[in-house]
């Protein structure tokens, strides 16, 4: 039933592939590959036997002091290494072939190491181990051994059928060849256990080596014995998303299965995903609008065959409206790994886009991709005026990016105010822009206040400064301000910072008993106060509220010597002892209690005493009833 299941899945799957993107956002670039060939860098001259092997499989060592002293220390570390036998020779034989050690192999290890195959191998893992050992030595496996070694591998996958365990057996099917194609009957297994992840990720439970073992093994075996591998081009682009999720790894090891895992998923025909994304920073300047892209494999390298025909579609993000609906993107180089279409037919105003990516009709991206307008100041206009409006207002143009010759006066009477009109430099028209700040900037402490002026009606920006009621943000500073305009948007290439004009402001001072308003440096200290303890009740109160309590006390003694005490029954027996002496404990307790314990203390050493006094209290008593029964048999019956 799971595999009529897997196989229905498959079917629809491969339907599916008809409308299925077959690419990813990103791939391994140059700054990836150089952090991770400093990966190996740092392998090799690490403590680590399996970090240096991993390191010499990708990077070679030229210098022939240092070869001889990694020689001799992958001997030194094989020694101390406390991984499994099978896995430490074959990272040792493995590093001294790859580093082209003129010492040998003691003969020994050779001889064990020839010796395994023989054996009983445990596990998938060992079997796999060993025969990458045998090929490491150039050594090769005969016909009867490997007919064992594929009967073992049988017997050991009916019991260790985890994903570790058939991801080993991939790979060593790969090796042993036809009399091993049985395995391709378990990849199916292998894939369904994969996990997902937003969606986006698939991965196999264990992480990036188990992932790469299982991936490699799969698509090995499916080349091997010439089945189609059990991984769709949608499950393709979710493992590739996973492995480069992944590309900050830091062991030479993981970087080693990263690699080779995505050469292996990019080597997979028909369902190998690729990378389309835009060059740069993805902003287009509006007088020459080219939208540039590369179309790369997983590992940023052309694709073979490459592309023919790409193609997008455009629309505006904001209401969808199509621009285009085919532009042809032309190759800009001679890999054809990168393309570029000119949008200036289009005429595409400021702001953004989304292009929709054909490529051969089989890979399909979606990139957005921003157009950069130009702002033009049309008219500015700065002035003063009485901020009752007694009188006219006195108002100023300003051309950009020219400066008022004239200095602008005003005082706490007064109010500065500054009008501007913004527009598309290619349209003319009034547009809106994300920040427009009047700043103004004192000359001689180069402390400076900001404003944000507001869009009216008329779509112009205006900036209304009352200076009498603005002289406590100014710290009520007197002298020559600069006035400056700071128009900002993401979608314009020509934010500017304009001196506008200098102004003399003039404040009304603050009276003197007025504390100065603290802009800089360290607040007045706050400190602490704890609560004030309420007002204890006078002496004679506490008193009497203690005689209170002895009295009790006092009128029982009053009571034993007027009446006289009846100790006839008190034996010197150890449960009487004990008991009086435990409830003499507990009295004495709650007294120390009221005087410095507190209850926890109080319960700590109460448990014991009340446990001792009790079972000397039931003693005592069954002893006197006992007495009483014999004084009296007839009442006892």
């Amino acid at each position: 039933m799971l595999k009529i299941a897997f196989t229905l899945l498959c079917v629809l799957c491969v339907a599916a592939t008809t409308w299925s993107a077959r690419t990813v956002d990103s791939h391994l670039g140059p700054k990836d590959l150089t952090r991770l060939q400093k990966v190996f860098v740092d392998g090799l001259s690490s403590n680590d036997l399996q970090a240096i092997f991993f390191a010499s499989l990708n990077i070679e060592t030229t210098d022939a002091a240092t070869k001889e002293a990694l020689c001799k220390k992958i001997a030194t570390l094989h020694t101390e290494s406390k991984l499994n036998n099978f896995e430490k020779d074959y990272y040792l034989i493995g590093a001294n072939r790859n580093l082209r050690c003129s010492t040998k192999i003691d003969e020994a290890l050779l001889s064990k190491v020839y010796s395994s195959l023989d054996s009983e191998l445990a596990t998938t893992q060992e079997i796999y181990y060993r025969l990458a050992t045998h090929k490491a030595l150039g050594v090769q496996v005969s016909d009867a051994v490997q007919a064992k070694i594929v009967k073992r591998l049988q017997e050991v996958l009916k019991r260790d059928d985890t994903l570790s365990g058939l991801g080993y057996a991939f790979n060593v099917a790969i090796q042993l060849g036809p009399s091993a194609s049985f395995i391709a009957d378990r990849t199916e297994d292998a894939i369904v256990q994969a996990d997902e992840v937003d969606g986006r990720l698939l991965q196999f439970e264990g992480g990036l080596s188990i992932t790469a073992l299982i991936l490699n093994g799969v698509f090995g075996v499916s080349k091997a014995f010439n089945k189609p591998a059990p991984v769709t081009a949608d499950q393709a682009v979710k493992f590739a998303n996973y492995l480069l999720s992944r590309r900050s790894v830091q062991t030479a090891k993981g970087a080693h299965v990263l690699i080779e895992a995505l050469k292996t998923i990019s080597s997979a025909d028909k369902i190998s995903p690729i990378c389309i994304q835009l060059i740069g920073n993805g902003q287009l300047e509006a007088q020459s609008p080219t939208l540039n892209v590369a179309v790369v494999d997983l590992l940023g390298k052309p694709l073979s065959p490459p592309v023919t025909s790409l193609s997008a579609k455009i629309s505006v993000k904001k209401d969808g409206s199509v621009l285009a609906e085919k532009i042809q993107l032309v190759s800009k180089s001679s890999d054809k790994t990168t393309y570029a279409a000119d949008l200036s037919s289009l005429k595409p105003g400021r702001g953004i886009y989304q292009a929709e990516l054909n490529g051969d009709g089989v890979y399909k991206q979606n990139l957005q991709f921003k157009v950069l307008g130009r702002v033009k100041v049309q008219t500015l206009e700065v002035g003063i005026a009485e901020s009752d409006a007694s009188a006219a207002t006195r108002k100023q143009s300003v051309s950009y990016p020219n400066k008022l010759k004239d200095t602008l006066t005003a005082d706490s009477t007064q109010k500065l105010l500054l009008k501007v009109l913004l527009v598309d430099e290619s349209t003319n028209k009034p547009i809106a822009v994300h920040q427009v700040f009047v700043r103004l900037q004192n000359r001689e402490t180069d402390k400076e206040i900001i404003f944000v002026a507001e869009q009216d009606s008329s779509k112009a920006y205006k900036f209304d400064m009352d200076v009498g009621n603005q002289g406590k943000n100014f710290n009520f500073q007197n002298g020559l301000y600069n006035i400056y305009l700071t128009v900002g948007d993401a979608s314009l290439s020509n934010s500017f910072d304009w001196l506008l004009a200098p102004v003399q402001l003039k404040f009304n001072q603050p009276d003197r008993d007025v504390k100065p308003r603290h802009v800089n440096g360290p607040l007045p200290e706050i400190e602490h106060q704890f609560r004030v303890p309420d007002k204890r009740p006078p002496r004679i109160v506490s008193d009497i509220f203690t005689g209170l309590c002895i009295t009790p006390l006092v009128l029982l003694f009053v009571f034993w010597a007027k009446l006289g005490i009846n100790v006839s029954n008190f034996t010197l027996s150890p449960s009487t002892i004990g008991f009086h002496l435990g409830f003499g404990g507990i009295l004495a307790l709650f007294f120390v209690f009221w005087l410095r314990l507190n209850m926890f203390q109080t319960l700590r050493l109460l448990i014991p005493i009340a446990v001792f006094t009790f079972l000397c209290g039931n003693r005592l008593l069954r002893r006197l009833y006992a007495q009483r029964n014999a004084k009296n048999p007839a009442g006892a019956s």
